[in-house]
């Protein structure tokens, strides 16, 4: 069982049968093109934690099924990461979108293609940073989009031409893979228009490979399968060739470093601080981990400052994950609402704008720090 992010509220146990693993490593073996794997051959190094989808039903699968040697970090150091890659002979990296950001930072060097990597496998690369990246490294990024309920029965990846790189392009779906992509009306949209993919397995048992539901929470994975499409909460356009491209989470989501961190998990938890009357949490753009956490907070009565802020975040750093903690913090006096005490979350994103661009926020980035 594996947990979900919480992007929606709290985070909810998957219920992963040993098919969902067993064809996961299948599905890599078989995939072909830019990601073929070859036997008794690969060298996998992967950054991410074996308790998310991606590393556990992935990377472990693919390189038991392959007879490959996974090497597993500790996390993603940029520094070292080439040193990491070299050293281990890696043939196979697996990425998150924060990491080619970092890495084109480093100064141009002689040895940027001294290594042995045949192809990165992740998701989210900056559009503007993938042709740049391939040029500079010398091996393609492959995009791919599945999630925890999907596992890689649901998987869609760039893995043949045309990638379309730049253009946050996720691949073509498979012939085992059928998707639609609606209004919020259900009804199927045109090609170009945005709108919400839903996926599910191509034949007689739509679920294959899937998750086989929410721990003691039918109501929930009832919902999810709603009209017998497994509803992503991702919004993509597709062309009129199948492509489909990444345009935004459907559903109120920050998304820092590759985690889905739930805006209404942060809001509840900062609510319970005694000086804190009440709180509104977004999304502010992060030129490196892709979102970071921004709230606007309206004290009972003690005074907003630097000091006050840093103080809020330090006891949040002991309620959460540190990457869930804000980032920014922007002391107000009332929060956008609905009659009904909603936060109106469109007229939220305006006033994040407008308290940049007159240097409302106090940065408390320094404060979230990993710790071991």
């Amino acid at each position: 069982m594996l947990y979900t992010s919480g992007t929606t509220g709290k985070p909810k146990g998957c219920i992963l049968s040993n098919e969902y693993y067993l064809y996961s490593g299948d599905w890599y073996a078989d995939a072909g093109g830019h990601i073929s794997l070859r036997q008794g051959e690969e060298r996998m190094l992967t950054p991410l934690p074996v308790f998310h989808m991606n590393a556990m039903a992935v990377s472990v699968m693919a390189m038991i099924t392959v007879g490959g040697c996974l090497i597993m970090l500790d996390r993603f150091h940029p520094r070292s990461w080439w040193a990491s890659v070299r050293k281990s002979s890696a043939t196979v990296v697996h990425y998150l979108g924060v990491m080619p950001p970092m890495l084109m930072r480093a100064d141009p060097s002689e040895d940027d293609r001294n290594h042995n990597v045949r192809f990165g496998f992740g998701a989210g690369v900056d559009a503007k940073l993938h042709d740049p990246f391939e040029e500079r490294y010398g091996f393609p990024l492959i995009e791919a989009w599945a999630c925890t309920e999907t596992g890689s029965g649901g998987v869609i990846c760039a893995n043949e031409e045309p990638r379309k790189t730049g253009t946050a392009c996720f691949g073509r779906p498979a012939k085992e893979v059928e998707v639609r992509v609606v209004d919020d009306a259900g009804k199927d949209v045109a090609p170009g228009a945005p709108g919400e993919m839903l996926v599910r397995r191509a034949g007689d048992n739509p679920h294959y490979g899937f998750f086989s539901g929410y721990l003691k929470n039918r109501e929930a994975t009832d919902e999810l399968w709603e009209g017998g499409w497994l509803h992503t909460g991702d919004v993509v356009q597709q062309d009129e060739d199948g492509s489909l491209h990444f345009v935004d989470r459907k559903k109120n989501v920050i998304r820092r470093s590759g985690e889905n961190i739930s805006a209404v998990e942060v809001e509840s938890i900062l609510n319970r601080h005694p000086e804190i009357a009440s709180c509104a949490a977004a999304a502010a753009p992060d030129d490196v981990r892709g979102d970071e956490v921004a709230v606007f907070i309206i004290l009972d009565a003690a005074e907003g400052n630097s000091a006050k802020a840093e103080e809020i975040v330090t006891w949040a750093l002991d309620q959460m994950a540190y990457y869930k903690a804000p980032g920014w913090i922007a002391f107000v006096e009332d929060l956008p609402l609905t009659a009904t005490q909603k936060i109106l979350r469109g007229q939220l994103k305006d006033l994040l704008v407008k308290t940049f661009e007159t240097d409302g926020f106090i940065d408390t980035r320094h404060l979230k720090k990993r710790t071991s």
